[in-house]
């Protein structure tokens, strides 16, 4: 693994950085989060058009930039830091890669070029709060949690030639405002049962979306209520959904961690920034060897973590073997512990709940909800590794 960054790779830094930093501050970021899509139009169409960032990790027979996940990674630590809310995550991370893997010729031809180019945003709509199970990170991911032949869940059944589904999903990342969804669903009862997925348009009869209130506002969630939709499965009904999941969800994890160790490292910067002007007693708090001790360990954690982080974008890239699940693991862990610190020592503003460093607090909170917990992602890793004598992990 050569560790030094190409200069394509710097410049996809760089000119997104520069990006961010004039069109992403707090105060435009808390005024897309006002918005009923909860991110500024204008802001994604400048990533789309201007940088092509849908479609960097998608082939370019299909509108994309050719580029491996490890540049989306890079991409997603600047986003991170900004902790720009866009749909790069739901649409780029989650939804293309399992259209691009499971859908027919035609499907991928009809899709991947408007998701490419920005023109149409994606979700992954999964039952229940369960995104960390159905993507294979946090526990396994073939067990009932589609709906499992009963009550709940999102079920599919086949009638007059084309798919009915019916159920809910909670907590779907821009589900409220994709064009495009993909559910999982579960069908064929108890004698074939299996998870498939299913296309949804945004527009179908008998969709019904309301945004949700989340903690962490720069990832907007909704919940998704199908009541008797048509939709369109995905590939054929012959495919390992889980698999394909799994495999998924160990890309995401990784660009996940890399996104978590941007956000972490600009909450570091930004409480080094304060201790330095910050006085006490006649002098700066970050002088202090206390507050040095505190800062320096916030600092390995986060190089770590970004080393394990950039190993598991390329393990990604070059079909490695997946610790995708464990880098996040390390990386969400890094960013609670930057942020915790940042709002220690940013003293009595930094206890207010509108003062800046809660914004990383919240996003460190937030995905660990959604995608760990961190202790959760590591018992899952140790035990599909059969570390502890071929025993399950009990959590």
């Amino acid at each position: 693994m050569d560790v030094r960054l190409t200069a394509e790779q710097e410049e996809i830094r760089r000119t997104l950085r520069e990006l961010l930093v004039k069109r992403c501050g707090p105060q435009e970021l808390r005024a897309a989060e006002r918005t009923p899509a909860g991110y500024d139009p204008a802001l994604w169409e400048s990533l789309a058009l201007r940088l092509g960032l849908p479609g960097l990790a998608l082939p370019e027979a299909y509108g994309g930039v050719g580029c491996s996940m490890t540049e989306l990674a890079l991409a997603c630590e600047e986003s991170g830091r900004a902790l720009a809310p866009s749909p790069l995550l739901s649409t780029t991370v989650l939804a293309a890669p399992l259209i691009l893997a499971l859908g027919t010729g035609a499907q991928r031809a009809a899709l991947l070029p408007p998701l490419a180019s920005g023109a149409l945003t994606a979700a992954l709509a999964v039952p229940g709060a369960g995104l960390a199970t159905a993507l294979g990170l946090a526990g396994d991911n073939r067990g009932d949690w589609a709906g499992g032949g009963r009550a709940g869940g999102v079920q599919a059944r086949r009638a007059d030639g084309s798919w009915r589904l019916y159920g809910q999903a909670e907590q779907v990342l821009d589900g409220h405002s994709a064009g495009l969804l993909v559910v999982a669903a579960h069908t064929g009862g108890f004698a074939r049962s299996r998870t498939l997925l299913f296309l949804v348009r945004g527009d179908a009869d008998g969709l019904v979306r309301v945004r949700q209130t989340a903690l962490d506002a720069t990832r907007p969630q909704a919940r998704v209520e199908l009541r008797d939709v048509e939709a369109e499965l995905l590939g054929d009904d012959r495919a390992d959904v889980p698999a394909a999941l799994a495999a998924a969800g160990d890309a995401a994890a990784a660009v996940l961690a890399v996104e978590a160790v941007g956000a972490a490292d600009r909450a570091l910067e930004r409480t080094v920034e304060h201790v330095g002007r910050r006085e006490q007693f006649g002098r700066a708090i970050g002088s202090f060897q206390a507050v040095k001790h505190r800062l320096a360990d916030v600092y390995v954690g986060v190089q770590s973590a970004r080393s394990a982080a950039y190993y598991a974008a390329w393990a990604t890239g070059t079909g490695g073997e997946r610790v995708g699940a464990l880098a996040l693991a390390q990386a969400l862990e890094a960013l609670r512990t930057a942020a915790s610190e940042g709002v220690q020592l940013h003293g009595g503003i930094g206890f207010t709940w509108e003062h800046d460093a809660h914004l990383y607090f919240k996003r460190a909170s937030g995905d660990e909800l959604l995608f760990g917990p961190v202790h959760r992602l590591r018992a899952h890793a140790a035990d599909a590794a059969r570390l502890f004598d071929g025993g399950e992990v009990t959590v």
